[in-house]
């Protein structure tokens, strides 16, 4: 009688076996990290120059927030995956309530740098606005 002889060892099943959960649970972790990036919620301060007062508001990612006469809607925020310096970045459309000409012209429209507020600087006579704070 022939006997019949296995070409793969147990020792070689294991091996690719422990490679393929290595190598996805490598491409799952890569994938949840970068999810972590982005926020739910922002963190601005405004300044009312004529008052002199800070104010801290906390506005939901996609929603619009009216304070006094601007209204103020965040549509992207994003924390930086360096820990040495980090960044927060967010997209905002500010909307001056008081202007007198009534189409949709935003007062500001782009994205703003915690680090760095001056790249693209938010213009206004009354309001001042920094970036603070991505959470979620």
């Amino acid at each position: 009688m022939l006997k019949l002889k296995k070409n793969i060892k147990p020792g070689k099943i294991n091996s690719v076996l422990y490679s393929l959960i290595l190598f996805f649970f490598l491409i799952n972790f890569s994938q949840s990290s970068e999810k972590n990036l982005d926020g739910n919620f922002l963190e601005i301060k405004v300044l009312d120059k004529v008052s002199s007062k800070s104010y801290t508001l906390n506005i939901r990612i996609g929603e619009e927030k009216i304070f006094k006469n601007i209204l103020i809607k965040a549509l992207k925020c994003q924390n930086s995956e360096f820990d040495d310096s980090p960044e927060i970045t967010a997209y905002l459309q500010v909307k001056d309530l008081k202007s007198k000409d009534k189409n949709e012209v935003f007062v500001f429209n782009g994205w703003t740098f915690s680090s760095s507020p001056t790249l693209r600087p938010f213009d206004h006579p009354v309001y001042d606005i920094w970036l603070t704070k991505c959470f979620i």
